[in-house]
């Protein structure tokens, strides 16, 4: 990937201070309330997690140190606003869970943080929060991708194979022919010398995946490249991919092949946008009816 720039840090950073001085998070009464962003943001968390949520559930989506976060939940409990339980499921788990206060104080601070939003959208022209609005989307999906880790694991792993078992219940709904689970790649063939296996994280829950096999000498293929519904439109099928490329490079693979099926029109755009090449048939697959090679020269999709 390109470096980046001083100038794009800075740019970055000039955002952060204007944006955190606009909506007051420098404020230890956000909003008017009686507390900082951190515990209003927890609080706001807890609620819209259901019944119960987890504290480990709760570090991994907001980042938090453990004690931090510990510290800012005792102070929500001893107001009242939240409550300590464990999991029925693994005792060893720590659950808290809103409070009627809790809630209360939750449905007014978005009230709150409407009527601030309202009033900063409210001093530009329709044009002007339409440009924004759509500036401010994009950067939340760039955001959302930049805090994507792709990392290397054993093609065995409980992660691998669940992003491998939502894969094929996605084929299995969208070819007319359905999917047979006995068709993805074994473990042993993305694992070790044969391969590798690539799992995308976002908060410390697998979003997607993809494989890499070896075909033949300097030759390797793609395998089941698929990112959760959850986490589509953000660009995360091209940075696995590209992942994947690199990782084939580093095993002195000078190309890599893949097939595709018919149906998945939106995979054969992205492959060609990637520089892919659509070939003759390499192998017999029950499911491929386009195939596409790529020769590695030490660059990966933007």
């Amino acid at each position: 990937m390109e470096p980046v720039s001083t100038e794009q840090v800075a740019a970055f950073r000039r955002f952060n201070r204007c944006f955190t001085r606009r909506i007051g998070v420098l404020d230890d009464h956000y909003l008017g309330q009686d507390r900082p962003l951190g515990e209003a943001r927890l609080l706001f968390e807890i609620c819209r997690s259901g019944p119960a949520v987890s504290l480990r559930e709760l570090r991994g989506r907001l980042g938090l140190d453990a004690g931090y976060l510990s510290r800012m939940a005792k102070t929500l409990q001893a107001q009242g606003l939240i409550r300590f339980g464990t999991d029925p499921r693994d005792s060893r788990l720590r659950t808290v869970e809103p409070t009627p206060a809790g809630r209360a104080e939750v449905t007014e601070q978005q009230k709150r943080a409407d009527a601030l939003a309202a009033g900063l959208l409210g001093g530009l022209s329709g044009s002007q929060r339409a440009r924004l609005t759509e500036a401010m989307d994009t950067a939340r999906r760039l955001l959302r991708l930049a805090g994507i880790t792709v990392r290397l694991v054993d093609g065995a792993s409980a992660d691998a194979r669940a992003c491998l078992d939502a894969y094929a219940a996605d084929l299995a709904e969208r070819f007319p022919e359905g999917f047979d689970p006995s068709d993805l790649v074994r473990p042993e063939e993305v694992s070790g010398d044969a391969g590798a296996f690539h799992v995308a994280y976002e908060e410390g829950r697998p979003v997607g995946c993809g494989g890499l096999r070896r075909l033949e000498p300097g030759m390797g293929e793609i395998k089941h490249v698929w990112v959760h519904p959850d986490a589509r439109r953000l660009g995360l099928a091209r940075r696995i991919l590209g992942e994947l490329e690199r990782e084939a490079a580093g095993r002195g693979m000078t190309a890599v092949r893949l097939d595709t099926h018919a149906v998945l029109t939106e995979a054969r755009a992205m492959y060609r946008a990637c520089g892919y090449t659509e070939i003759p048939a390499y192998l017999e697959h029950v499911y491929a009816s386009h195939w596409f090679e790529k020769r590695l020269t030490g660059t990966a999709p933007d």
